[in-house]
């Protein structure tokens, strides 16, 4: 099951270039190639995907997955939650989403009760720790914790797809 596992990092909002308009020409780009990226997954026989659930990047891979899961039962979305009030501060609509998303979920794995100052880099670990694959939305900036990710994931030897979500290049590093 392990080689058939792909984990989502990348942006929050306030980092993309759009920040929270999500009707932005390049936002509804960027969730199309996300989406594109997944199905290619899938149709290659990844079935197991594990979302962080941070606001942007993850929220969307997550929606995305559920969606190709409507025609394709086999798939499974693994929603791996920092601690139990992730959302609390998240406005309104985000937190409906969210909490929508973690009711079709097959799994929500809460690395802490309670938040603490490193519950967001250990999530980021266990999502890498526990698949073969990154699928990160990611602009090449050296800090944050989708830098963070990306990182561990090419120590660790996994096979990560990044997407930039400026310029929307893909780039595939082959690192198994």
């Amino acid at each position: 099951m392990f080689d058939k596992s792909c984990a989502f990092t990348g942006h929050r909002p306030q980092k993309l270039p759009w920040r929270y308009d999500e009707s932005d020409v390049g936002c509804v780009r960027l969730k199309a190639i996300l989406a594109e990226k997944i199905a290619e997954l899938a149709d290659t026989g990844t079935t197991t995907f594990l979302s962080g659930m941070a606001e942007g990047t993850d929220t969307w891979a997550a929606l995305a997955v559920l969606a190709l899961r409507e025609k394709n039962p086999a798939l499974k979305l693994h929603c791996v939650l920092p601690c139990k009030g992730q959302a609390d501060r998240w406005t309104a609509s985000a937190r409906e989403l969210y909490y929508q998303i973690l009711d079709r979920a097959d799994d929500v794995i809460y690395v802490s009760e309670d938040y603490y100052k490193g519950c967001m880099l250990e999530r980021n670990r266990y999502l890498v720790d526990h698949a073969a694959k990154l699928l990160a939305v990611y602009n090449g900036e050296r800090r944050g914790g989708t830098a963070m990710t990306v990182r561990y994931a090419r120590k660790l030897g996994r096979k990560i797809i990044v997407i930039d979500p400026r310029t929307e290049q893909i780039a595939d590093e082959r690192l198994i």
